[in-house]
């Protein structure tokens, strides 16, 4: 049993189910499907953590670019297509939690957890676009989420000043 898991994880994977269904409890690979039921928990927290990065990444990008680059800018620049990814991470991230309530009481810590990934993300990609005495450091965004979960999920929230 232990070595289908490893050669052939579906077929596996259908025989815990016909053990659980049939009740043959005895039967189970009880250490390798504790492993499986873990990691279903943990993917519900990435996939979280995931968009949390996606709409803060762009929602630095949006407020760097709309206070610091634009008001420099003979024509400022607009930028639907970040309102798009905002939207779609707005609304990504209420489906996982209306389809996953508990979440609601991880919010704060992955929007903790995901932060530098985003702000190291936005000074990368900022910096494609910048001359190379203007390039962004660290310093360029605070240490932690300057927003609240609630702020960045609201459906018209963009940053200001």
């Amino acid at each position: 049993m232990k070595n289908l898991y490893h050669t052939d994880f579906h077929q596996w994977a259908k025989q815990q189910k016909e053990y659980l269904t049939k009740r043959q409890f005895d039967r189970l690979d009880l250490d390798n499907l504790i492993g499986e039921v873990d990691d279903m928990g943990r993917s519900e927290r990435n996939t979280l953590e995931s968009h949390l990065v996606i709409l803060v990444l762009h929602l630095l990008k949006y407020q760097y670019q709309t206070y610091v680059i634009n008001p420099n800018l003979y024509e400022p620049k607009e930028f639907r297509s970040w309102y798009d990814s905002i939207s779609q991470a707005r609304l990504a991230i209420s489906r996982l939690i209306r389809k996953n309530p508990s979440l609601k009481h991880e919010k704060d810590d992955a929007l903790l957890d995901c932060y530098p990934d985003a702000k190291h993300a936005a000074i990368r990609e900022m910096n494609q676009y910048l001359r190379e005495n203007h390039q962004l450091d660290h310093t360029a965004y605070p240490d932690t989420c300057p927003w609240t979960f609630e702020q960045i999920t609201s459906e018209n929230w963009l940053p200001d000043q």
